[in-house]
């Protein structure tokens, strides 16, 4: 009952904060920002459970290297936000329910997108959640991978995300592809960090015992929706067609996982 009272917390102020962001965006007629509350969202849930945990090394480095992960997207995403203003991705779901079911923003933004947000960051932050409610105990072997393999996730993501802003910020770079840096070795720097990321707090909550193990289901979410759903074929596709050179691009260089560019492409 202890794990159901935490989780049932966490999901209600999460929820509560969801709904204030969703009347805040149907003030002002935009849910783009929501983005910026996928990491964000994740710190306040991470510090949540802990506050309810019985605290220990576990919980602490849970805690820690999500907030880590968290705050610096969540600043990311909000800077880009409002460099770039609107998100045509969002416009065009908007403008879908109400051409195609006569929705009013306030019904589709709430439907379509703060709620499957709520839904889908509560079920891919399952191993910080997890993995605090165990007792505590000092860190071992498959917790210290985690680490590392988090912290490897972090910085992936952290530099394929300033290399990109770099890039863009640079007029002579309209119409041309990033083919330098880490996104040379992967199309996507910045999502295999994020799954990397996820992944090495994985292997921390696997450390506490069966109930961390079983949050497996969370990172697993995570690779789907980067991989095949929201991620890559969201950003691959305008790209297809906005910039001459990303088929080439395409053929040599790996989709995800970083590997050495192929020769003759």
């Amino acid at each position: 009952m202890e794990i159901l009272s935490v989780l049932a917390v966490n999901a209600a102020v999460s929820a509560v904060v969801f709904l204030g962001l969703w009347r805040y965006a149907v003030a002002k007629q935009d849910p783009s920002f929501i983005d910026s509350w996928w990491g964000a969202g994740m710190v306040l849930i991470a510090v949540t459970t802990y506050l309810q945990s019985q605290g220990g090394d576990h919980a602490l480095v849970l805690t820690l290297l999500c907030a880590a992960w968290g705050l610096r997207l969540g600043y990311h995403l909000i800077r880009r936000w409002r460099r770039e203003g609107a998100d045509r991705r969002y416009s065009r779901m908007m403008a879908d329910a109400k051409e195609k079911k006569g929705w009013s923003f306030a019904k589709a933004s709430l439907i379509y997108v703060f709620s499957l947000q709520a839904v889908l960051q509560f079920i891919v932050c399952l191993p910080i959640q997890l993995g605090q409610l165990s007792a505590p105990a000092a860190l071992g072997p498959l917790a210290w991978a985690g680490v590392l393999v988090a912290v490897v996730g972090i910085l992936f993501e952290t530099i394929g995300d300033a290399q990109l802003e770099r890039f863009k910020a640079n007029p002579e770079n309209a119409g041309k592809v990033l083919d330098t840096g880490l996104w040379r070795y992967t199309r996507h720097p910045n999502y295999f960090g994020d799954a990397c990321a996820w992944w090495g707090m994985y292997l921390v909550a696997a450390e506490t015992g069966l109930l961390g193990a079983l949050s497996i289901v969370g990172p697993i979410l995570l690779t789907f929706l980067l991989t095949r759903w929201s991620g890559v074929p969201t950003t691959e596709g305008p790209m297809r067609r906005k910039k001459p050179g990303y088929e080439a691009y395409v053929a040599r260089t790996s989709g995800f996982i970083p590997m050495p560019p192929k020769r003759g492409s």
